[in-house]
Protein backbone atom coordinates (compact mmCIF):
# COMPACT_ATOMS: atom_id res chain seq x y z
CA UNK A 1 0.00 0.00 0.00
CA UNK A 2 1.37 3.50 -0.53
CA UNK A 3 2.51 5.93 2.14
CA UNK A 4 0.90 8.54 -0.15
CA UNK A 5 0.71 12.44 0.58
CA UNK A 6 -2.62 14.34 0.11
CA UNK A 7 -0.21 16.96 -1.52
CA UNK A 8 0.03 14.53 -4.66
CA UNK A 9 -3.39 13.21 -4.51
CA UNK A 10 -5.96 13.84 -6.87
CA UNK A 11 -9.52 11.94 -6.46
CA UNK A 12 -10.25 9.02 -5.18
CA UNK A 13 -11.96 6.17 -5.71
CA UNK A 14 -13.61 3.07 -2.56
CA UNK A 15 -14.79 -0.33 -3.32
CA UNK A 16 -16.79 -2.27 -1.50
CA UNK A 17 -15.77 -6.37 -2.14
CA UNK A 18 -17.92 -8.38 -0.26
CA UNK A 19 -17.32 -12.10 -0.79
CA UNK A 20 -18.33 -15.24 1.00
CA UNK A 21 -16.12 -15.28 3.74
CA UNK A 22 -15.08 -11.43 4.45
CA UNK A 23 -16.07 -7.99 3.00
CA UNK A 24 -13.57 -5.39 2.23
CA UNK A 25 -13.38 -1.54 1.62
CA UNK A 26 -10.55 -0.53 -0.62
CA UNK A 27 -9.31 2.89 -1.94
CA UNK A 28 -7.72 3.34 -5.19
CA UNK A 29 -5.80 6.13 -7.34
CA UNK A 30 -7.12 6.22 -10.38
CA UNK A 31 -4.35 7.70 -11.86
CA UNK A 32 -1.89 4.73 -11.27
CA UNK A 33 -4.34 1.85 -9.84
CA UNK A 34 -2.51 2.09 -6.92
CA UNK A 35 -4.29 0.49 -3.85
CA UNK A 36 -3.67 3.06 -0.97
CA UNK A 37 -5.19 1.47 2.02
CA UNK A 38 -8.29 -1.13 2.92
CA UNK A 39 -9.68 -2.91 5.82
CA UNK A 40 -11.50 -6.19 6.01
CA UNK A 41 -13.47 -7.90 8.53
CA UNK A 42 -14.31 -12.22 8.43
CA UNK A 43 -18.32 -13.15 7.75
CA UNK A 44 -19.53 -16.20 9.68
CA UNK A 45 -20.92 -18.96 7.34
CA UNK A 46 -24.43 -20.86 8.81
CA UNK A 47 -24.68 -24.69 8.24
CA UNK A 48 -28.16 -24.96 9.70
CA UNK A 49 -28.65 -28.52 7.96
CA UNK A 50 -26.49 -30.80 5.91
CA UNK A 51 -25.95 -28.77 2.98
CA UNK A 52 -27.68 -25.76 3.85
CA UNK A 53 -25.22 -22.40 4.01
CA UNK A 54 -26.71 -19.18 5.18
CA UNK A 55 -25.06 -16.14 6.07
CA UNK A 56 -27.02 -13.03 8.12
CA UNK A 57 -27.53 -10.14 5.77
CA UNK A 58 -27.63 -7.85 8.74
CA UNK A 59 -23.77 -9.07 9.49
CA UNK A 60 -23.01 -8.43 6.15
CA UNK A 61 -24.58 -4.90 5.91
CA UNK A 62 -22.61 -4.18 9.26
CA UNK A 63 -19.69 -5.66 7.95
CA UNK A 64 -19.53 -3.02 5.07
CA UNK A 65 -20.30 -0.09 6.98
CA UNK A 66 -17.51 -1.03 9.43
CA UNK A 67 -14.95 -1.47 6.72
CA UNK A 68 -15.88 2.09 4.91
CA UNK A 69 -15.26 3.89 8.64
CA UNK A 70 -12.45 1.44 9.53
CA UNK A 71 -10.61 2.55 5.84
CA UNK A 72 -10.95 6.06 6.51
CA UNK A 73 -9.51 6.49 9.54
CA UNK A 74 -6.01 4.81 8.06
CA UNK A 75 -6.20 7.05 5.11
CA UNK A 76 -6.56 10.15 8.07
CA UNK A 77 -3.61 7.76 9.63
CA UNK A 78 -1.96 8.23 6.26
CA UNK A 79 -2.39 11.96 5.79
CA UNK A 80 -4.80 11.09 2.96
CA UNK A 81 -7.81 12.90 2.76
CA UNK A 82 -10.89 10.13 2.54
CA UNK A 83 -12.95 13.31 1.55
CA UNK A 84 -11.10 13.38 -2.29
CA UNK A 85 -13.14 9.68 -2.61
CA UNK A 86 -15.33 10.49 -5.20
CA UNK A 87 -16.89 7.29 -5.76
CA UNK A 88 -17.77 3.88 -4.59
CA UNK A 89 -17.82 0.19 -6.80
CA UNK A 90 -19.43 -2.53 -5.01
CA UNK A 91 -18.57 -6.09 -5.88
CA UNK A 92 -20.22 -8.92 -4.74
CA UNK A 93 -20.69 -12.79 -3.78
CA UNK A 94 -23.00 -13.70 -6.71
CA UNK A 95 -26.25 -15.82 -6.71
CA UNK A 96 -26.28 -15.71 -3.24
CA UNK A 97 -30.34 -14.48 -2.17
CA UNK A 98 -31.88 -12.19 0.26
CA UNK A 99 -35.54 -11.12 0.31
CA UNK A 100 -36.55 -8.12 3.02
CA UNK A 101 -39.24 -5.83 4.04
CA UNK A 102 -38.88 -2.83 2.17
CA UNK A 103 -41.16 -0.82 5.05
CA UNK A 104 -39.18 -2.04 7.96
CA UNK A 105 -35.96 -2.71 5.92
CA UNK A 106 -35.66 -6.29 8.02
CA UNK A 107 -34.32 -9.62 6.17
CA UNK A 108 -37.04 -11.92 5.83
CA UNK A 109 -34.84 -14.83 6.26
CA UNK A 110 -30.91 -15.80 6.29
CA UNK A 111 -29.21 -15.12 2.97
CA UNK A 112 -28.78 -18.56 1.14
CA UNK A 113 -25.52 -18.58 0.04
CA UNK A 114 -24.48 -19.82 -3.89
CA UNK A 115 -23.02 -23.16 -2.00
CA UNK A 116 -26.54 -23.87 -0.53
CA UNK A 117 -28.01 -27.18 -1.75
CA UNK A 118 -31.05 -27.38 -0.38
CA UNK A 119 -32.85 -27.49 -3.47
CA UNK A 120 -31.12 -30.39 -5.12
CA UNK A 121 -34.81 -32.13 -5.29
CA UNK A 122 -36.42 -28.90 -7.44
CA UNK A 123 -33.99 -28.78 -9.83
CA UNK A 124 -34.35 -32.55 -10.72
CA UNK A 125 -37.87 -31.99 -10.77
CA UNK A 126 -37.52 -28.96 -13.17
CA UNK A 127 -35.07 -30.71 -15.05
CA UNK A 128 -37.14 -33.58 -15.57
CA UNK A 129 -40.21 -31.06 -17.07
CA UNK A 130 -37.93 -29.65 -19.33
CA UNK A 131 -37.02 -31.15 -22.98
CA UNK A 132 -33.80 -31.37 -23.62
CA UNK A 133 -34.26 -30.28 -27.74
CA UNK A 134 -36.20 -27.02 -26.54
CA UNK A 135 -34.44 -25.82 -22.83
CA UNK A 136 -35.75 -22.70 -22.79
CA UNK A 137 -34.23 -21.52 -19.29
CA UNK A 138 -30.15 -22.25 -20.80
CA UNK A 139 -31.58 -20.84 -24.18
CA UNK A 140 -32.56 -17.78 -22.61
CA UNK A 141 -30.40 -17.47 -19.77
CA UNK A 142 -26.85 -19.52 -20.48
CA UNK A 143 -27.48 -21.65 -17.57
CA UNK A 144 -28.28 -25.36 -16.56
CA UNK A 145 -30.84 -25.48 -14.03
CA UNK A 146 -28.65 -25.80 -10.28
CA UNK A 147 -28.61 -24.85 -7.14
CA UNK A 148 -25.83 -22.58 -7.45
CA UNK A 149 -28.38 -20.27 -9.24
CA UNK A 150 -30.76 -17.54 -7.77
CA UNK A 151 -34.08 -18.32 -8.54
CA UNK A 152 -34.36 -21.58 -7.01
CA UNK A 153 -33.14 -20.57 -3.98
CA UNK A 154 -35.97 -17.79 -4.17
CA UNK A 155 -38.47 -20.61 -5.04
CA UNK A 156 -37.51 -21.98 -1.95
CA UNK A 157 -37.76 -18.79 0.26
CA UNK A 158 -41.42 -18.37 -1.29
CA UNK A 159 -42.35 -21.75 -0.55
CA UNK A 160 -41.35 -22.37 2.80
CA UNK A 161 -41.26 -19.24 4.53
CA UNK A 162 -44.27 -17.48 5.99
CA UNK A 163 -43.11 -14.39 6.70
CA UNK A 164 -41.49 -14.09 2.92
CA UNK A 165 -45.12 -15.57 1.61
CA UNK A 166 -46.57 -12.57 4.09
CA UNK A 167 -44.81 -9.72 2.89
CA UNK A 168 -45.09 -10.88 -0.81
CA UNK A 169 -49.04 -10.76 -0.18
CA UNK A 170 -48.89 -7.35 1.20
CA UNK A 171 -46.51 -5.81 -1.55
CA UNK A 172 -43.93 -4.99 0.99
CA UNK A 173 -41.00 -8.12 -0.06
CA UNK A 174 -38.05 -7.24 -2.29
CA UNK A 175 -35.78 -9.35 -3.78
CA UNK A 176 -31.77 -9.29 -4.24
CA UNK A 177 -27.90 -10.43 -4.68
CA UNK A 178 -26.01 -8.89 -2.32
CA UNK A 179 -25.71 -6.13 -4.48
CA UNK A 180 -28.88 -5.44 -4.33
CA UNK A 181 -28.82 -5.40 -0.41
CA UNK A 182 -26.13 -3.68 -0.36
CA UNK A 183 -27.21 -0.73 -2.24
CA UNK A 184 -30.55 -0.43 -1.54
CA UNK A 185 -29.48 0.05 2.10
CA UNK A 186 -26.66 2.29 1.44
CA UNK A 187 -28.41 4.49 -0.60
CA UNK A 188 -31.42 5.15 2.21
CA UNK A 189 -32.86 1.92 2.81
CA UNK A 190 -36.49 2.65 4.11
CA UNK A 191 -36.24 5.90 3.58
CA UNK A 192 -35.56 6.18 -0.73
CA UNK A 193 -33.15 3.47 -0.90
CA UNK A 194 -32.71 2.56 -4.34
CA UNK A 195 -34.15 -1.18 -5.46
CA UNK A 196 -31.60 -2.27 -8.37
CA UNK A 197 -29.10 -4.65 -9.51
CA UNK A 198 -26.83 -4.75 -12.84
CA UNK A 199 -26.57 -6.86 -16.08
CA UNK A 200 -23.66 -9.15 -14.21
CA UNK A 201 -25.66 -10.11 -10.97
CA UNK A 202 -28.67 -9.76 -13.10
CA UNK A 203 -27.24 -13.26 -15.31
CA UNK A 204 -26.76 -15.22 -12.09
CA UNK A 205 -30.23 -15.49 -11.20
CA UNK A 206 -31.77 -17.48 -14.08
CA UNK A 207 -34.41 -15.53 -14.32
CA UNK A 208 -32.77 -12.77 -16.82
CA UNK A 209 -33.07 -12.75 -20.02
CA UNK A 210 -29.12 -12.32 -21.60
CA UNK A 211 -30.10 -11.53 -25.00
CA UNK A 212 -32.79 -8.84 -24.15
CA UNK A 213 -31.18 -7.44 -20.95
CA UNK A 214 -34.53 -7.67 -19.18
CA UNK A 215 -36.01 -9.90 -16.72
CA UNK A 216 -38.07 -12.57 -18.08
CA UNK A 217 -41.48 -13.61 -17.90
CA UNK A 218 -41.53 -16.98 -18.87
CA UNK A 219 -39.34 -17.96 -16.37
CA UNK A 220 -40.22 -15.99 -13.72
CA UNK A 221 -43.79 -18.13 -14.18
CA UNK A 222 -41.38 -21.14 -14.42
CA UNK A 223 -40.08 -20.62 -11.04
CA UNK A 224 -42.90 -18.87 -9.69
CA UNK A 225 -41.41 -15.41 -9.15
CA UNK A 226 -43.94 -12.84 -8.86
CA UNK A 227 -41.92 -10.17 -10.76
CA UNK A 228 -43.14 -6.99 -8.52
CA UNK A 229 -40.14 -7.88 -6.02
CA UNK A 230 -37.44 -7.76 -8.61
CA UNK A 231 -34.72 -4.82 -8.30
CA UNK A 232 -34.33 -2.28 -11.79
CA UNK A 233 -31.58 -3.88 -14.01
CA UNK A 234 -28.72 -1.16 -14.49
CA UNK A 235 -25.45 -1.29 -16.04
CA UNK A 236 -22.77 -1.81 -14.51
CA UNK A 237 -21.06 1.61 -14.86
CA UNK A 238 -23.96 4.32 -13.80
CA UNK A 239 -24.99 6.78 -10.74
CA UNK A 240 -27.36 4.51 -8.39
CA UNK A 241 -27.61 6.61 -6.15
CA UNK A 242 -25.87 8.23 -3.03
CA UNK A 243 -24.27 7.55 0.14
CA UNK A 244 -26.69 8.74 2.83
CA UNK A 245 -24.81 8.10 6.63
CA UNK A 246 -21.05 7.50 7.41
CA UNK A 247 -18.07 9.01 6.63
CA UNK A 248 -18.63 9.16 2.81
CA UNK A 249 -21.98 10.61 3.23
CA UNK A 250 -22.95 12.37 -0.14
CA UNK A 251 -20.50 9.87 -2.40
CA UNK A 252 -22.31 8.23 -5.69
CA UNK A 253 -22.38 4.83 -5.82
CA UNK A 254 -21.48 4.58 -9.61
CA UNK A 255 -20.25 1.22 -10.09
CA UNK A 256 -21.07 -2.89 -9.49
CA UNK A 257 -20.16 -6.14 -10.92
CA UNK A 258 -20.49 -9.25 -9.50
CA UNK A 259 -17.02 -10.62 -8.19
CA UNK A 260 -15.90 -12.69 -11.26
CA UNK A 261 -17.14 -10.12 -13.87
CA UNK A 262 -14.92 -7.64 -11.46
CA UNK A 263 -12.08 -9.43 -11.49
CA UNK A 264 -12.05 -9.66 -15.42
CA UNK A 265 -12.47 -5.56 -15.30
CA UNK A 266 -9.76 -5.65 -12.66
CA UNK A 267 -7.26 -8.00 -15.32
CA UNK A 268 -7.78 -5.78 -17.73
CA UNK A 269 -8.98 -8.40 -19.93
CA UNK A 270 -11.39 -5.85 -21.85
CA UNK A 271 -10.64 -7.67 -25.12
CA UNK A 272 -12.36 -10.57 -26.74
CA UNK A 273 -10.05 -13.95 -26.05
CA UNK A 274 -8.69 -12.51 -23.08
CA UNK A 275 -9.31 -14.61 -19.97
CA UNK A 276 -8.68 -14.78 -16.05
CA UNK A 277 -8.81 -17.36 -13.15
CA UNK A 278 -9.64 -16.58 -9.43
CA UNK A 279 -9.38 -18.45 -6.64
CA UNK A 280 -11.67 -17.84 -3.55
CA UNK A 281 -13.89 -19.75 -1.57
CA UNK A 282 -14.41 -21.34 -5.42
CA UNK A 283 -12.51 -21.09 -8.64
CA UNK A 284 -13.92 -19.03 -11.51
CA UNK A 285 -12.27 -19.49 -15.11
CA UNK A 286 -13.60 -16.45 -17.32
CA UNK A 287 -12.98 -15.66 -20.98
CA UNK A 288 -13.90 -12.40 -22.59
CA UNK A 289 -16.09 -13.07 -25.75
CA UNK A 290 -16.71 -9.78 -26.98
CA UNK A 291 -20.35 -8.66 -27.71
CA UNK A 292 -20.82 -12.63 -28.92
CA UNK A 293 -23.03 -14.37 -26.77
CA UNK A 294 -21.01 -17.95 -27.07
CA UNK A 295 -23.07 -20.92 -26.49
CA UNK A 296 -20.66 -23.78 -24.42
CA UNK A 297 -20.76 -27.34 -25.92
CA UNK A 298 -18.71 -28.57 -22.97
CA UNK A 299 -20.46 -27.68 -19.69
CA UNK A 300 -19.06 -23.90 -19.24
CA UNK A 301 -21.97 -21.02 -18.60
CA UNK A 302 -22.82 -18.58 -20.89
CA UNK A 303 -22.58 -15.32 -18.84
CA UNK A 304 -23.00 -11.34 -19.05
CA UNK A 305 -19.29 -10.07 -18.27
CA UNK A 306 -20.22 -6.74 -17.88
CA UNK A 307 -22.02 -3.23 -19.72
CA UNK A 308 -19.60 0.09 -18.57
CA UNK A 309 -22.38 2.64 -18.94
CA UNK A 310 -25.71 2.88 -19.83
CA UNK A 311 -25.06 3.39 -23.61
CA UNK A 312 -22.47 1.12 -23.96
CA UNK A 313 -22.71 -2.47 -25.70
CA UNK A 314 -22.76 -5.50 -23.22
CA UNK A 315 -20.12 -7.68 -23.01
CA UNK A 316 -20.38 -11.75 -22.28
CA UNK A 317 -18.31 -14.25 -20.75
CA UNK A 318 -17.75 -18.28 -20.90
CA UNK A 319 -17.12 -19.36 -17.18
CA UNK A 320 -16.06 -22.29 -15.79
CA UNK A 321 -17.24 -22.79 -12.39
CA UNK A 322 -15.81 -24.75 -9.68
CA UNK A 323 -17.86 -24.76 -6.16
CA UNK A 324 -14.62 -25.62 -3.82
CA UNK A 325 -11.34 -24.05 -3.86
CA UNK A 326 -10.26 -21.76 -0.94
CA UNK A 327 -13.25 -23.90 0.66
CA UNK A 328 -10.87 -26.89 0.59
CA UNK A 329 -8.05 -25.28 2.81
CA UNK A 330 -10.83 -23.69 5.29
CA UNK A 331 -12.51 -27.70 5.76
CA UNK A 332 -8.68 -29.25 6.42
CA UNK A 333 -8.61 -25.88 9.09
CA UNK A 334 -12.34 -26.02 10.54
CA UNK A 335 -13.34 -29.33 10.01
CA UNK A 336 -10.27 -31.54 10.10
CA UNK A 337 -7.96 -29.29 12.68
CA UNK A 338 -4.89 -30.79 10.02
CA UNK A 339 -3.91 -27.08 10.19
CA UNK A 340 -4.21 -23.67 12.23
CA UNK A 341 -4.48 -21.15 9.93
CA UNK A 342 -5.15 -21.41 6.07
CA UNK A 343 -1.39 -20.08 5.25
CA UNK A 344 -0.12 -23.39 6.59
CA UNK A 345 -1.54 -25.13 3.98
CA UNK A 346 1.66 -24.43 1.66
CA UNK A 347 4.00 -25.20 4.88
CA UNK A 348 2.77 -28.79 4.99
CA UNK A 349 2.53 -29.38 1.16
CA UNK A 350 5.84 -28.18 1.14
CA UNK A 351 7.55 -30.96 3.63
CA UNK A 352 6.76 -33.69 1.33
CA UNK A 353 6.38 -31.82 -2.64
CA UNK A 354 3.94 -34.79 -3.66
CA UNK A 355 0.70 -36.05 -2.68
CA UNK A 356 2.38 -39.53 -3.29
CA UNK A 357 -0.31 -41.30 -5.33
CA UNK A 358 -3.56 -39.38 -2.84
CA UNK A 359 -6.05 -37.69 -4.96
CA UNK A 360 -8.64 -35.22 -3.54
CA UNK A 361 -11.48 -34.82 -5.20
CA UNK A 362 -13.60 -31.67 -2.95
CA UNK A 363 -17.14 -32.61 -4.11
CA UNK A 364 -18.90 -31.15 -0.95
CA UNK A 365 -21.50 -29.35 -2.79
CA UNK A 366 -21.81 -31.51 -5.94
CA UNK A 367 -19.59 -30.82 -8.73
CA UNK A 368 -19.99 -27.49 -10.74
CA UNK A 369 -18.50 -27.07 -14.61
CA UNK A 370 -17.97 -29.17 -16.49
CA UNK A 371 -19.97 -31.95 -15.24
CA UNK A 372 -23.16 -30.14 -13.26
CA UNK A 373 -24.35 -33.27 -10.92
CA UNK A 374 -25.22 -31.96 -7.35
CA UNK A 375 -25.26 -35.66 -6.37
CA UNK A 376 -21.39 -35.66 -6.64
CA UNK A 377 -19.71 -35.55 -2.92
CA UNK A 378 -16.01 -35.28 -1.72
CA UNK A 379 -14.01 -38.23 -2.12
CA UNK A 380 -9.86 -38.80 -0.51
CA UNK A 381 -8.48 -41.66 -2.36
CA UNK A 382 -5.20 -43.71 -3.26
CA UNK A 383 -4.06 -43.64 0.50
CA UNK A 384 -1.69 -45.92 1.97
CA UNK A 385 -0.38 -46.35 5.38
CA UNK A 386 2.57 -43.96 4.44
CA UNK A 387 0.25 -41.48 3.42
CA UNK A 388 -0.08 -38.37 6.15
CA UNK A 389 -1.44 -35.18 6.85
CA UNK A 390 1.08 -33.33 4.32
CA UNK A 391 -0.03 -35.70 1.22
CA UNK A 392 -3.40 -34.56 2.03
CA UNK A 393 -2.75 -30.80 2.15
CA UNK A 394 -0.45 -31.45 -0.96
CA UNK A 395 -3.62 -33.05 -2.24
CA UNK A 396 -5.93 -30.32 -1.64
CA UNK A 397 -3.62 -28.08 -3.55
CA UNK A 398 -3.62 -30.56 -6.52
CA UNK A 399 -7.44 -30.89 -6.63
CA UNK A 400 -7.64 -26.89 -6.99
CA UNK A 401 -5.07 -27.09 -9.95
CA UNK A 402 -6.84 -30.30 -11.29
CA UNK A 403 -10.09 -28.56 -11.47
CA UNK A 404 -9.03 -25.49 -12.71
CA UNK A 405 -7.31 -28.00 -15.87
CA UNK A 406 -10.69 -29.41 -16.78
CA UNK A 407 -12.20 -25.98 -17.24
CA UNK A 408 -9.55 -24.99 -19.44
CA UNK A 409 -9.91 -27.75 -21.24
CA UNK A 410 -13.83 -26.69 -21.93
CA UNK A 411 -13.08 -23.48 -22.45
CA UNK A 412 -10.34 -24.02 -25.31
CA UNK A 413 -12.79 -26.59 -26.71
CA UNK A 414 -15.58 -23.90 -27.24
CA UNK A 415 -13.51 -21.08 -28.27
CA UNK A 416 -11.24 -23.30 -30.65
CA UNK A 417 -7.99 -21.18 -29.57
CA UNK A 418 -5.77 -22.32 -26.06
CA UNK A 419 -5.04 -19.82 -24.38
CA UNK A 420 -1.33 -19.25 -24.16
CA UNK A 421 -0.94 -18.16 -20.92
CA UNK A 422 -3.69 -17.92 -17.50
CA UNK A 423 -3.61 -15.02 -15.51
CA UNK A 424 -5.03 -15.28 -12.16
CA UNK A 425 -5.70 -13.79 -9.15
CA UNK A 426 -7.77 -14.00 -5.55
CA UNK A 427 -6.50 -15.12 -2.31
CA UNK A 428 -4.80 -18.36 -2.62
CA UNK A 429 -2.88 -17.19 -5.26
CA UNK A 430 -0.52 -16.36 -2.41
CA UNK A 431 0.48 -19.55 -2.31
CA UNK A 432 3.52 -20.32 -4.83
CA UNK A 433 3.31 -23.39 -4.28
CA UNK A 434 -0.02 -23.86 -5.94
CA UNK A 435 0.81 -21.49 -8.77
CA UNK A 436 3.88 -23.65 -9.26
CA UNK A 437 1.43 -26.63 -9.51
CA UNK A 438 -1.19 -24.70 -11.50
CA UNK A 439 1.56 -23.90 -14.00
CA UNK A 440 3.17 -27.88 -14.52
CA UNK A 441 -0.65 -29.19 -14.70
CA UNK A 442 -1.82 -26.89 -17.34
CA UNK A 443 1.43 -26.65 -19.12
CA UNK A 444 1.53 -23.48 -19.96
CA UNK A 445 2.33 -20.02 -17.86
CA UNK A 446 0.60 -19.04 -14.71
CA UNK A 447 0.76 -15.11 -14.62
CA UNK A 448 -0.13 -13.56 -11.02
CA UNK A 449 -0.20 -9.59 -10.99
CA UNK A 450 2.05 -7.88 -8.23
CA UNK A 451 -1.63 -5.68 -6.72
CA UNK A 452 -3.48 -9.00 -6.00
CA UNK A 453 -6.81 -7.33 -5.53
CA UNK A 454 -8.47 -7.33 -8.84
CA UNK A 455 -11.62 -7.87 -8.14
CA UNK A 456 -11.89 -4.45 -5.78
CA UNK A 457 -9.81 -3.08 -8.80
CA UNK A 458 -12.79 -3.83 -11.08
CA UNK A 459 -15.37 -2.65 -9.12
CA UNK A 460 -13.37 0.94 -8.47
CA UNK A 461 -12.55 1.00 -12.46
CA UNK A 462 -16.57 1.28 -13.14
CA UNK A 463 -17.04 2.81 -10.87
CA UNK A 464 -14.65 5.73 -11.56
CA UNK A 465 -15.37 5.77 -15.30
CA UNK A 466 -19.63 6.34 -14.22
CA UNK A 467 -20.86 9.39 -16.12
CA UNK A 468 -20.93 12.15 -13.46
CA UNK A 469 -18.09 11.12 -12.00
CA UNK A 470 -15.26 10.41 -15.02
CA UNK A 471 -12.28 10.29 -12.97
CA UNK A 472 -10.82 6.44 -13.94
CA UNK A 473 -10.63 6.32 -18.06
CA UNK A 474 -10.84 3.01 -19.30
CA UNK A 475 -9.36 3.45 -22.53
CA UNK A 476 -6.62 1.16 -23.03
CA UNK A 477 -4.22 3.60 -24.12
CA UNK A 478 -4.83 4.79 -20.33
CA UNK A 479 -4.75 1.87 -18.47
CA UNK A 480 -1.77 1.06 -16.14
CA UNK A 481 0.37 -1.83 -17.32
CA UNK A 482 0.26 -4.34 -14.92
CA UNK A 483 3.18 -5.90 -13.29
CA UNK A 484 3.33 -9.58 -13.19
CA UNK A 485 5.13 -12.39 -11.65
CA UNK A 486 5.43 -15.38 -13.98
CA UNK A 487 5.99 -19.00 -13.26
CA UNK A 488 6.82 -21.47 -15.48
CA UNK A 489 6.19 -25.17 -16.17
CA UNK A 490 8.92 -27.36 -14.46
CA UNK A 491 7.32 -30.92 -14.97
CA UNK A 492 7.00 -32.84 -18.84
CA UNK A 493 4.01 -32.61 -19.94
CA UNK A 494 3.56 -36.46 -20.04
CA UNK A 495 3.93 -36.93 -15.95
CA UNK A 496 1.33 -34.17 -15.81
CA UNK A 497 -1.05 -35.99 -18.82
CA UNK A 498 -0.62 -38.96 -16.22
CA UNK A 499 -1.75 -37.00 -12.93
CA UNK A 500 -4.26 -35.65 -14.92
CA UNK A 501 -5.86 -38.53 -15.93
CA UNK A 502 -5.62 -40.30 -12.34
CA UNK A 503 -7.42 -37.27 -11.16
CA UNK A 504 -10.46 -37.65 -13.76
CA UNK A 505 -10.23 -41.32 -12.94
CA UNK A 506 -10.87 -39.93 -9.06
CA UNK A 507 -13.82 -37.71 -10.01
CA UNK A 508 -15.43 -40.59 -11.56
CA UNK A 509 -15.94 -42.03 -8.45
CA UNK A 510 -17.31 -39.20 -6.80
CA UNK A 511 -20.11 -38.69 -9.45
CA UNK A 512 -23.32 -40.01 -8.34
CA UNK A 513 -23.18 -40.55 -4.85
CA UNK A 514 -26.10 -39.41 -3.09
CA UNK A 515 -29.74 -40.34 -3.93
CA UNK A 516 -32.06 -38.05 -3.99
CA UNK A 517 -33.84 -36.94 -0.80
CA UNK A 518 -36.08 -33.51 -0.61
CA UNK A 519 -34.45 -30.91 2.27
CA UNK A 520 -37.14 -28.39 0.67
CA UNK A 521 -39.48 -28.33 3.67
CA UNK A 522 -38.53 -27.00 7.45
CA UNK A 523 -38.98 -30.79 9.09
CA UNK A 524 -35.40 -31.66 10.58
CA UNK A 525 -34.49 -35.42 9.57
CA UNK A 526 -35.11 -38.30 11.57
CA UNK A 527 -33.77 -41.44 11.58
CA UNK A 528 -37.31 -42.87 12.32
CA UNK A 529 -38.54 -40.72 9.20
CA UNK A 530 -38.58 -44.20 7.36
CA UNK A 531 -40.87 -46.43 8.99
CA UNK A 532 -38.92 -49.33 7.35
CA UNK A 533 -35.72 -47.89 9.43
CA UNK A 534 -37.24 -47.03 12.36
CA UNK A 535 -38.40 -50.40 12.45
CA UNK A 536 -35.49 -52.56 12.03
CA UNK A 537 -33.77 -50.27 14.60
CA UNK A 538 -36.63 -50.90 17.40
CA UNK A 539 -36.52 -55.05 16.67
CA UNK A 540 -32.81 -55.09 16.59
CA UNK A 541 -32.56 -53.41 20.08
CA UNK A 542 -35.23 -55.72 21.50
CA UNK A 543 -33.31 -58.92 20.17
CA UNK A 544 -29.83 -57.17 21.90
CA UNK A 545 -31.68 -56.54 25.17
CA UNK A 546 -33.47 -59.97 24.57
CA UNK A 547 -30.25 -61.64 24.30
CA UNK A 548 -28.78 -60.67 27.67
CA UNK A 549 -31.05 -63.01 28.98
CA UNK A 550 -30.86 -66.38 26.84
Amino acid sequence: MADAKKAVLGPLVGAVDQGTSSTRFLVFNPKTAELLNYHQVEIKQEFPKEGWVEEDPKEILQSVYDCIEKTCEKLKQQSIEFSNIKAIGVTNQRETTVVWDKVTGEPLYNALVWLDLRTQSTVEKLNKSISVSNNFVKTKTGLPISTYFSAVKLHWLIGNVRKVQKAIEDGRALFGTIDSWLIWNLTGGVNGGVHCTDVSNASRTMIFNIHSLQWDEELCNFFGIPMCILPRIRSSSEIYGLMKTGPLEGVPISGCLGDQSAALVGQMCLQDGQAKNTYGTGCFLLCNTGQKCVVSEHGLLTTVAYKLGREEPVYYALEGSVAIAGAVVSWLRDNMKIIKASRDIEKLAEQVGSSYGCYFVPAFSGLYAPYWDPSARGIICGLTQFTNKCHIAFAALEAVCFQAREILDAMNRDCGIPLKHLQVDGGMTENKILMQLQADILCIPVMKPSMPETTALGAAMAAGAAEGVSVWSLDPKDLSVVQMEKFQPRIKAEESEVRYSTWKKAVMKSMGWVMTQSSEGSRDPSIFASLTLGFYVVSSMVILIGARYI
